[in-house]
């Protein structure tokens, strides 16, 4: 367990040192940057119309006013946490892409692997390392994200911390993926995977969103058996509802939102799934020749 943990603090310390973090935190900035200011002018023009609205007629536009005001803060609010999500997914398929594929090709993992340590040991070690770089990006861009709406307006979405959770979790799951895929394939090889299965689970995703809003069920059954090829999607459904108004999720008139509510058997699943990966990675990394 002891050279897990040097070996976790190994791989934090190097993925600092690689451009990609550096790129993918001024790159972060950035979009906090342009985000805010896009909240801050969008809300301003929002509540001038609201307050032109209740001024012309106060005693019937009053309530409307005010649930339109909310409603336009959730919704923005879910739009920066759903570029947010796929900010930090692309951090973390980055990340882990070239750390075994590109130790392996350069011959560096030799370096590691002769010494007295266990296979098992590094993969772990590079997963807690990636895990904690990851969790420190996804508190400044989702953290940042939600305390720029808050001290704009002061609000915040429901079972904040629970939603963020699971957003955090589906971008641990992709950086798993994306780390059992270097210990097998090739740099290149493992991007294209990691983005095609997401691409696969997004695009199921929607599909199980349009078939629960016209009520057909063969589309929903598509959407879940993609969930089931990789849960990642599900989770972010899970974490738009959680984070939702109930307005949004009865009507379903959000395009970040979600009107089909994935299950909690769906969250145990990917948590199963994850570790399921993870013990792919061990298994495989332990058979490769190196």
């Amino acid at each position: 367990m002891k050279n897990t943990w040097i070996l976790a603090r190994m791989t934090y310390r190097e993925a600092l040192r690689r451009r990609i973090v550096l790129t993918g935190l001024v790159l972060g900035l950035c979009f906090l940057l342009v985000y805010s200011l896009g909240f801050h002018f969008i809300i301003t023009q929002v509540n001038l119309t609201a307050s032109r609205a209740a001024a012309a007629n106060p005693a019937s536009n009053q309530a409307m006013t005010s649930i339109a005001n909310a409603e336009s803060k959730n919704a923005l609010l879910m739009a920066g946490l759903y570029a947010v999500t796929f900010l930090c997914i692309a951090m973390a398929a980055l990340l882990a892409a070239d750390t075994l594929a590109g130790e392996i090709g350069s011959g560096t993992i030799q370096t590691i692997v002769t010494k007295p340590i266990r296979r098992s040991s590094v993969i772990l070690g590079k997963w807690l390392g990636f895990a904690w770089l990851l969790g420190l990006y996804f508190v400044l861009m989702a953290g940042g994200t939600v305390l720029s709406v808050w001290l704009q307006t002061g609000y915040t979405p429901n079972n904040l911390l629970t939603g963020l959770a699971l957003i955090y979790l589906e971008a641990l799951l992709i950086m798993t993926i994306s780390l059992a895929c270097s210990s097998t394939f090739s740099a290149l090889a493992t991007g294209g995977i990691v983005f095609g299965l997401y691409g696969l689970a997004f695009i199921g995703g929607w599909i199980e969103q349009f078939g629960a809003l016209l009520g057909n069920p063969t589309a929903i059954q598509v959407g879940i058996i993609a969930s089931l090829i990789i849960p990642s999607e599900s989770l972010w459904r899970r974490a738009a509802s959680e984070m939702q108004t109930p307005l949004a999720g009865a009507l379903g008139m959000s395009p970040f939102g979600t009107s089909s509510v994935p299950s909690n058997l769906m969250i145990v699943y990917a948590l199963i799934y994850l570790g399921v990966i993870l013990a792919l990675a061990v298994r495989n990394f332990n058979k490769r020749d190196l």
